[in-house]
């Protein structure tokens, strides 16, 4: 056979087998991995500490910051409640003051010792003299120990309750008592006079000339040695008075705006006693008196430097 001719034979027959093979290295090839590119990473947040005692430090200081602004603003608003509810207190007091305010219409009265005072009168009340008044307001109750607080922030009573009369209050702390009070109603306050204190006592201008302020019958109408128990009680659960006043006789003595002294027998207009003295007046007797000393035409006398756990005020008003 000829050369070409068989190099050719063979070649035909080895085309099927590399054919094969090839196949088969394709087939078993790996396939080529592709490689997405990575979205950039976002960046991560930090950890919150560890509430640990490794982290302790930071975690305090996270804290202490927050505790410290709550503790801040608890201590604010409880300053801001504490000052509402003195104010609240303060403005509630100063309203019930002003409606328990009762107009005495003016007039002329016989001042000192009248014939219904009987035997028991004192001879300061002599002689009884004709006293003209204008008209004024003067406050049902004695000055409450509520009251006291809300304007002067203390309490020197005795006898310790809201509405009891506050006593231990010397002529002087009265003073000042009143002039914080002005400050704050932006009216002019102030003790009775003697005159005007007696006035309103026997009824004014209603007076049915009774011994004690609003009866005859003290246990009607004061609380005093027989009937007090030793002790102050709450304003206005007694009796009143033809007024409508209450505990001008018994509770608590209460001071007068004068100084004390004798009495002339000549007739006055709007008297406000001596210009000068040693010690001021207080009127109306107190829980620790017997009866003689709660009646209407009682003076007493005490120094404006003095304090004395039967003795408190009432106000009184030139207008409203």
């Amino acid at each position: 056979m000829n050369p070409k001719h068989l190099i050719l034979t063979l070649l035909i027959m080895l085309c099927p087998i590399g054919m094969a093979a090839q196949s088969t290295i394709t087939r078993n090839k790996p396939k080529r991995t592709v490689t997405k590119p990575k979205p950039a990473a976002k960046p991560k947040a930090k950890p919150a500490p560890r509430r640990n005692n490794t982290h302790h430090s930071s975690s305090t200081s996270s804290t202490s910051g927050t505790n410290s602004t709550s503790s801040t603003n608890s201590t604010s608003s409880t300053s801001s409640i504490s000052s509402t509810n003195s104010t609240v207190s303060l403005s509630t007091e100063l309203n019930k003051l002003i409606n328990d305010m009762v107009y005495v219409s003016g007039g002329t009265f016989t001042m000192g010792a009248t014939s219904e005072q009987g035997s028991d009168v004192w001879s300061d009340e002599k002689p009884t003299h004709n006293v003209t008044l204008s008209s004024y307001y003067i406050c049902k109750y004695e000055v409450t120990q509520a009251l006291w607080r809300a304007v002067m922030g203390s309490n020197p009573s005795n006898f310790k309750g809201d509405n009891l009369p506050v006593e231990c209050v010397t002529w002087n702390a009265c003073q000042t008592f009143i002039n914080r009070l002005n400050s704050h109603t932006g009216r002019n306050f102030r003790l009775p006079t003697e005159a005007e204190w007696e006035f309103a006592a026997r009824g004014g201008n209603y007076s049915r000339r009774y011994k004690y302020s609003g009866s005859n019958y003290i246990g009607d109408v004061a609380w005093y040695t027989d009937n007090s128990g030793s002790r102050t009680h709450p304003v206005g659960t007694k009796q009143a008075n033809e007024l409508g006043l209450y505990d001008m006789s018994g509770n608590v003595w209460e001071w007068c705006s004068d100084w004390y002294d004798s009495y002339s027998s000549y007739s006055q207009s709007n008297p406000t006693g001596s210009n000068s003295g040693s010690d001021r007046v207080h009127r109306g007797g107190g829980w620790d008196c017997h009866a003689e000393l709660c009646r209407s035409s009682r003076r007493n006398y005490y120094s404006p430097r003095g304090p004395r756990f039967d003795l408190g005020l009432r106000l009184v008003l030139s207008q409203l």
